[in-house]
């Protein structure tokens, strides 16, 4: 098949307006954040920050979280999703990444989790601005781009590798920080003037225009109800409960682990980022496209029993050598391939597009309050046995897995479902 007439091609050709200039935008993020992710949790622990305060760094990042949303969802319909996703992004990306680089210790790192804690907010922002808009068929291919993108700025991550080994890590990536801090500010300018504020956001900002904030938040009681009489958006919200205590696990603990357990040199470690994008793309544009007929649930079921697989291997890596770390990053990749644009896709199809803001909001409140104790959790895990996040990882994916088997409510969920059409709401 000739690339310019691969379907995911066809589909990002196709796009305009918001989903664009959101994409276009998205690598300088990208290129920023995935330059210092792999090292983040080795130079807290180099700068005197232990297992167990990364863990409680976890949480408190958590339980900002938590706060700012209460008032964010107000905020994003009362100022727009263009303001918000801008000035947020300033906040939350940018000047963190300014305070990790002149990082001395743990209360630095505490900074940079509080500021960054308003990310949830400026995420749901960002998704409000890239999905209100577009077309409902195009959600999981505009989430694959998205993936994509992630991907390709993940090929500068041995840049980071290679100043590590010349420089020792500290302060390599101290100049990592610095340059993610420029990165993510070009990011979030340029979204900023190639985005105009959608439809949604619009009317949103004229209905709550005057509107008391106190009024605005108790209108919240009422968008809990519908929460709760829901059964598909409880089981979309258990799925994302679940599927964010691992992914805290995985970003987190792997280069610990895979250091200090399995005995993988610290230069290393950006290295399986590459790998795993090189794995993925490859799988994307082999193989995802031919998915799109299926029912979003079975693919996703399929990706979470890889990443059990994967987290088996990864545990057996200190003994059974670096084949089985190959293989964890092998299954690791093609799980995420399967697993996170279809998770996207349900928040977006399972949530009332007039609500979305306030919705979505509330679900990432309920998410964070139930994830937010893992974070101390992991971390005195992690203290006790580095192995031990990744065991509780593979029972949580286990469990994923179970609900999205048990479901007949999620499997109305395809790919080519408008969010916008009703979709009968059946027990579990």
């Amino acid at each position: 098949m000739r690339v310019k007439n691969h379907p995911l091609v066809q589909a990002l050709s196709a796009l305009r307006g918001n989903p664009r200039a959101c994409l276009v935008a998205e690598p300088l993020w990208g290129i920023g954040y995935f330059l210092y992710a792999p090292y983040a949790t080795l130079y807290m622990s180099r700068l005197g920050v232990s297992d167990t305060r990364i863990g409680v760094l976890l949480t408190v990042g958590m339980m900002v979280q938590l706060a700012a949303l209460l008032f964010g969802s107000v905020l994003i319909d009362r100022f727009g999703r263009r303001w918000t996703t801008f000035v947020l992004g300033l906040v939350c990306w940018c000047l963190p990444a300014a305070v990790c680089m002149f990082a001395q210790g743990f209360w630095w790192f505490f900074a940079a989790t509080v500021l960054n804690g308003f990310m949830m907010v400026e995420t749901i922002s960002w998704n409000c601005l890239l999905v209100e808009d577009a077309e409902p068929a195009r959600l999981v291919d505009m989430y694959t781009w998205i993936t994509v993108a992630g991907l390709l700025a993940v090929f500068f991550a041995p840049a980071a590798g290679w100043m590590v080994r010349r420089m020792t890590l500290v302060p390599a990536i101290r100049y990592v920080y610095g340059f993610a801090f420029v990165m993510m500010t070009a990011k979030t300018v340029i979204l900023f003037f190639t985005s105009r504020e959608t439809r949604q956001g619009k009317a949103r900002m004229e209905e709550t225009r005057g509107v008391p904030y106190a009024q605005l938040l108790a209108q919240y009681s009422g968008v809990l109800g519908r929460i709760l009489r829901s059964p598909a958006t409880l089981q979309v919200l258990a799925i994302i409960v679940l599927l964010n205590i691992t992914n805290m696990v995985a970003n987190t603990y792997f280069a610990l682990f895979a250091t200090r357990n399995a005995g993988v040199p610290e230069w290393v470690v950006s290295y399986f980022p590459i790998a795993r994008a090189l794995i993925m793309l490859v799988f994307i544009f082999g193989i995802q496209h031919r998915l799109s007929r299926f029912p979003i649930r079975k693919p996703m079921i399929a990706g979470l029993a890889a990443y059990v697989l994967a987290i088996g291997l990864l545990l057996l890596s200190p003994s059974a050598g670096f084949a089985a770390l190959a293989g964890y990053v092998l299954l690791d990749a093609f799980a995420y391939a399967l697993v996170w644009p279809r998770r996207n896709s349900l928040i977006a199809l399972y949530v009332d597009p007039d609500e979305r803001a306030r919705i979505t909001g509330l679900l990432y409140v309920l998410m964070i309050a139930v994830a937010s104790p893992f974070g101390w959790i992991t971390g005195s895990l992690s203290e006790l046995d580095r192995a031990y996040p990744f065991v509780l990882s593979l029972l949580l994916f286990a469990g994923c897995a179970v609900l999205l088997v048990r479901s007949r409510t999620l499997a109305a969920g395809n790919a080519g479902v408008k969010p916008d059409e009703p979709i009968q709401e059946v027990s579990t």
